[in-house]
C-alpha cells in the first residue's frame, strides 16, 4: 500500500516522499496538499492535518514508540503519516480510514491508548466527512475500536457518542440497532451491566440481553429480585415499541434463570403479570389491560417506576390518552420523558430513549 504511494509521491518531485527523503528528517516540511480551507469554516482535524508538517500531523495525546508503524507494509512511524496524507489529499477516504483502523489497532497492541483514541476518532471524522452510508462491517470496526479502548478514559465516551450519532444516517435517533448490539456485547464482557443493558434496550437482540440480565442477576442481585430484574427490561422493551425483543427476553430468561421454576404460571406474582401483561398486548384490549394493572397492584407497588411504564404502555398499545402533566420533574422527569415518549411523532418502529436507566 505505501510504496505504490510513496513511488508516485518521489516522481511528482516535490511529494511527500520527496520531501522526507531530503534534508536529514522531516522535521519542518510540509506534505503538499491540495486541500483549500475556507477560513469562514471550522477546520476540522483532517484538514489541519494536511496543512501542517508532517511530524505535528496530529498532535497526539502521548509519546509514539518509535517502533510503532501505522501500519504493517510501511517501514517507519513518518512513512506511514505521508501515505495518510496523500490518500487524505486525493480524496481517497476508503483507503485512509483502512489506514487509520490499522494504525489504531497497532497502537492499541502497543499500549499506546491515548494516540489510538486520535486515530479512533480521525476514522469517524472520515466517516462523516465523506457522508459514507451504513453498512455492517464499518460498525463492527468501530465496534472493535470501542472494546479496545481504557474503560474509564473520556475518549471511550466520545467516540461512543459520536459512532452512534453517525449510525444514525441524520434520522435523529439514537443509533443503528447492530452497533447497539456490539457495545452491548462488549460491555457484557467488561462487566458494566448497566450500560450493556442501555444498549441491548436499542437493540433487537432481546436473547442475548435476557442472558446478559440472568448474568447479572446472578452475580449482582438479590434473589428475592430475580422476577423484578426481568420485568423492567420488559416494561422498557415495550415503552420503546418493541414487542418482539420485549417477549424474547421475558421468555429465554424465565427459561435460563436458575432460581426460577419453569412456566407459566410461575412462582412469583411479578413475572405472572408480565406474562398476562404480554398477552394483553397482542389482543389489545383496555380492560383487560386495566384488570390486570388492578389486581397485580401489590407486586406492582415493589418498583415505583412499573406504574409509570405502565401508563406509557397503555398510550401505545391500548388508546389510553396521555397525561397532561407529569409527577415528576428534575432529573427523573428528564429520565421518563427521554424513555417514555419524548417524541410523539416518531413510526411504529421508533426508539427514542437517549440516556441510560439503570437498574435500582
Amino acid at each position: 500500500m505505501c510504496s505504490k504511494w510513496d513511488s508516485e509521491a518521489g516522481q511528482r518531485g516535490g511529494g511527500a516522499r520527496g520531501e522526507h527523503r531530503d534534508g536529514g528528517g522531516p522535521q519542518g516540511r510540509s506534505v503538499q496538499s491540495s486541500v483549500r480551507v475556507s477560513p469562514t469554516r471550522e477546520v476540522s482535524i483532517l484538514e489541519l492535518s494536511l496543512s501542517r508538517p508532517l511530524s505535528a500531523a496530529l498532535t497526539l495525546s502521548s509519546p509514539v514508540d518509535p517502533s510503532v508503524t501505522l501500519c504493517p507494509t510501511c517501514s517507519s512511524y513518518h512513512r506511514g503519516w505521508t501515505c495518510l496524507m496523500v490518500y487524505m489529499s486525493q480524496n481517497k477516504h476508503t483507503e485512509a480510514r483502512e489506514l487509520m483502523c490499522s494504525g489504531a489497532l497497532l497502537f492499541f497492541s502497543h499500549g499506546q491508548q491515548n494516540s489510538a483514541a486520535d486515530l479512533s476518532m480521525l476514522v469517524l471524522e472520515s466517516l462523516e466527512k465523506a457522508e459514507v452510508e451504513v453498512a455492517d462491517e464499518l460498525l463492527e470496526n468501530l465496534a472493535k475500536l470501542f472494546s479496545l479502548m481504557d474503560p474509564n478514559s473520556p475518549e471511550r465516551v466520545a467516540f461512543v457518542s459520536r459512532a452512534l450519532k453517525w449510525s444514525s444516517g441524520g434520522s435523529g435517533k439514537l443509533g443503528h440497532p447492530r452497533l447497539h448490539q456490539l457495545l452491548a456485547l462488549t460491555l457484557w464482557k467488561e462487566q458494566n451491566y448497566c450500560e450493556s443493558r442501555y444498549h441491548f434496550l436499542h437493540s433487537a437482540d432481546g436473547e442475548g440481553c435476557a442472558h446478559m440480565l440472568v448474568e447479572y442477576s446472578t452475580s449482582r442481585g438479590f434473589r428475592s429480585e430475580v422476577d423484578m430484574f426481568v420485568a423492567q427490561a420488559v416494561l422498557q422493551f415495550l415503552c420503546l415499541k418493541n414487542k418482539s425483543s420485549a417477549s424474547v427476553v421475558f421468555t429465554t430468561y424465565t427459561q435460563k434463570h436458575p432460581s426460577i421454576e419453569h412456566g407459566p404460571p410461575f412462582v412469583q406474582p411479578l413475572l405472572n403479570f408480565i406474562w398476562f401483561l404480554l398477552l394483553a398486548v397482542d389482543g389489545g384490549k383496555l380492560t383487560v389491560f386495566t384488570v390486570l394493572c388492578e389486581q397485580y397492584q401489590p407486586s406492582l407497588r415493589r418498583d415505583p417506576m412499573y406504574n409509570e411504564y405502565l401508563d406509557r404502555i397503555g398510550q401505545l398499545f391500548f388508546g389510553v390518552p396521555p397525561k397532561q402533566t407529569s409527577s415528576y420533574g428534575g432529573l427523573l422527569g428528564n429520565l421518563l420523558s427521554s424513555l417514555m415518549g419524548a417524541s410523539e411523532q416518531e413510526g411504529e418502529d421508533s426508539q427514542d430513549d437517549s440516556s441510560p436507566i439503570e437498574l435500582d
